[in-house]
């Protein structure tokens, strides 16, 4: 990137947040900070309003607004591939709402651009899985649950767990939310359990902003997903598979940690790698009859244990 197209993309930059720090400058256009106060005097001698505090960061003068921007090809791609993205993987209002704001991105594009668009748009597909549930919660769920983080409110939710027929009331502080093997989840802390909670969206019955705020400064997002989904020891386990069985096994294996597979005279090999070798067990005896456990040893007994449960209840 040459030095104009960067002090360019730093005004965007400074126009995005209240205040940007120069490290942030630096690290984003991997430059140093020398750079990057030079770059900030070049905006100041342009006639830029800029509002610097050391130790704080820099920030535009309230009421300062660029003029139309233009955008690259690149980014146009990028928008299009986010808006499909966004209507398959967020509930329908959040979906209208990012629709509503491509409107007015691309009224602002070149019409060379809008036409690369228009001829690209049906080049480009984003597939839902199929093992996606959506969620019955009829409300933008993940406005919703923003909202109540950025305003510190209490929400309201009625719950339903997973394998369990009985609901739960549940007053909530809400921490985050993040996206994870096809299912958007909530963290929060649950003042029922007085401990933080991970909650689904297809799980959630209902959910509302109570008026009741909270003062409690919890930990980041990122903390609690260390917390929650820290690395395990992963189980290598190798077995193998008929032929005429295993063009039936489809994407249930992914859900157990597939990574590989050698086509074989008779059969096929594949090996997994699984933190669940319970869940990986009860999934092998669906067709333990057309295949063999090759390795571990202790998924051989464990698979044995479990038949013998089976006979005995029976």
């Amino acid at each position: 990137m040459n030095r104009i197209d960067r002090i360019s993309a730093i005004l965007i930059q400074l126009q995005s947040r209240r205040t940007v720090k120069a490290s942030d400058i630096a690290s984003r256009f991997n430059i140093s900070l020398r750079t990057v106060y030079r770059d900030v005097k070049t905006l100041e001698e342009a006639g830029i309003p800029l509002i610097g505090e050391a130790g704080v960061g820099y920030s535009l003068a309230d009421g300062y607004r660029l003029p139309p921007i233009m955008f690259t090809r690149d980014e146009v791609v990028a928008f299009l591939t986010a808006e499909k993205m966004v209507e398959k993987l967020t509930d329908a209002a959040n979906g209208a709402s990012y629709q509503s704001a491509m409107y007015k991105i691309k009224a602002v594009l070149r019409n060379t651009d809008k036409d690369f668009l228009a001829t690209v748009n049906n080049h480009i597909e984003v597939l839902q899985s199929r093992s996606v549930i959506q969620n019955p919660v009829q409300v933008n769920s993940l406005q919703t649950i923003l909202q109540a983080v950025a305003e510190k409110r209490i929400l309201h939710l009625v719950y339903k767990a997973a394998y369990q027929d009985n609901k739960t009331e549940r007053l909530i502080e809400p921490v985050g939310t993040f996206y994870l093997d096809n299912h958007w989840h909530l963290i929060a802390y649950c003042r029922l359990r007085s401990d933080y909670r991970d909650f689904r969206f297809d799980r959630l019955i209902s959910l509302d902003t109570t008026e009741q705020h909270f003062e409690t400064l919890h930990p980041p997002l990122q903390q609690h997903l260390t917390r929650l989904y820290r690395e395990v020891d992963l189980v290598n386990i190798v077995v193998h598979v008929k032929k005429e069985v295993a063009v039936y096994l489809g994407q249930e294996r992914f859900y157990h940690g597939f990574v590989a597979e050698t086509i074989l005279p008779d059969h096929v090999e594949m090996r997994f790698l699984t933190r669940s070798v319970e869940g990986f067990a009860r999934w092998y005896l669906m067709f333990a009859d057309q295949a063999q456990i090759i390795e571990p040893m202790d998924m051989k007994a464990k698979i044995r244990q479990m038949i013998k449960k089976i006979e005995e209840s029976l």
